[in-house]
């Protein structure tokens, strides 16, 4: 299946295909004069990256450490040295096998190196396939604030391989599920449905399919985030502020997103969230700092000096912006 994007006038294809991740080579369509830098993490499986390294007839991997740690100036650093050292130009192009980290990492740096050069993605996990692999958001963390040093830079071509998932241990597939229901929450009632029945991990291609629908559409219609694009901040302001509020690797983001969203629903879908997320497997309770938890939403992106421009469902598959100051927030929490 192939899915076409087309944000900020820049038209590529979403492939959705089992298999696909062994026709990378084919699929990507890039030219074999051309060298490529695979940027992946030491999490991926082996057999993934040499699959795709396999394909061109210059590649070189460059891997990192696995985790959000790595999500810094250094790593980026690191990648943007080792293009120069391999004489990279604007020619050439950059491949990421691996999950949002490693998305974000490749991307962003292909996104400022010679001011931008050919950045394709290659997903490796269902929270990097459902969200951050479309729409051209590149960043690295700063500190304990996530995403705040970023670019938008979008993807030449985007190859999703359901199959590869089953490596993912179950923890990591119910932490990319989170999304996909963020999606159905706000946006489509039939897929929030699925989510309902405890149909997910069943029907998971469907699954996929429709989340990238809901973010094809937003990202069609608003590539910077200037307005429409902000629903997919949905359970974010709130899931970030947890997310840093704990130790890393105590929370996965997908289940801080999970929690973050049930105080930003209206008391009649309220419980109706909360026994999708428990269908799903994803935590509706965690002790949390909420003094770290303040600092965090004030340091929001989305923070402006009225407030916070927050996004709240009253209903399943509609939303509206609210504009909350943090103490409001806090409250809801």
């Amino acid at each position: 299946m192939i899915i076409p994007v087309n944000a900020g006038g820049k038209a590529y294809d979403i492939i959705l295909e089992r298999g696909a991740i062994k026709r990378a080579g084919t699929l990507l369509g890039i030219a074999e004069e051309r060298r490529v830098l695979i940027v992946t993490d030491s999490g991926v499986p082996a057999e993934y990256v040499k699959n795709v390294a396999d394909a061109f007839v210059n590649s070189e991997v460059f891997t990192f450490p696995q985790g959000e740690e790595s999500k810094n100036f250094d790593t980026y650093r690191r990648i943007c040295e080792r293009l120069m050292e391999l004489s990279f130009t604007r020619r050439d192009a950059v491949i990421a096998v691996g999950g949002g980290v490693t998305g974000d990492m490749a991307g962003f740096a292909a996104a400022t190196y010679m001011r931008g050069i050919d950045f394709y993605n290659i997903p490796t996990t269902l929270l990097s396939q459902v969200d951050s692999s479309i729409g051209g958001k590149t960043a690295i963390d700063l500190g304990r604030i996530k995403n705040i040093i970023g670019a938008f830079h979008q993807p030449k071509k985007v190859i999703i391989d359901p199959d590869v998932l089953s490596t993912l241990s179950e923890r990591h597939l119910k932490n990319g599920l989170a999304e996909a229901l963020k999606s159905g929450i706000i946006m489509d009632k039939a897929l929030f449905e699925i989510f309902e029945r405890g149909e997910a991990e069943a029907r998971i291609d469907e699954v996929i399919e429709r989340s990238l629908s809901v973010k094809r559409k937003v990202v069609e219609e608003d590539e910077k985030e200037t307005g429409l694009r902000r629903v997919l901040n949905f359970g974010h302001t709130v899931g970030h502020g947890i997310e840093a509020s704990v130790p890393f690797g105590e929370l996965y983001h997908g289940e801080c997103v999970a929690l973050g969203m049930i105080p930003m629903c209206d008391e009649s879908i309220k419980e109706r969230v909360i026994s999708a997320l428990k269908k799903t497997g994803l935590p509706v309770a965690y002790p949390f700092d909420k003094d770290k938890v303040r600092e965090a939403v004030t340091h929001d992106k989305k923070s402006q000096s009225k407030g916070v421009t927050a996004v709240f469902c009253r209903e399943i598959g509609s939303f509206e912006f609210v504009n909350m100051t943090v103490d409001e927030i806090m409250e809801l929490i």
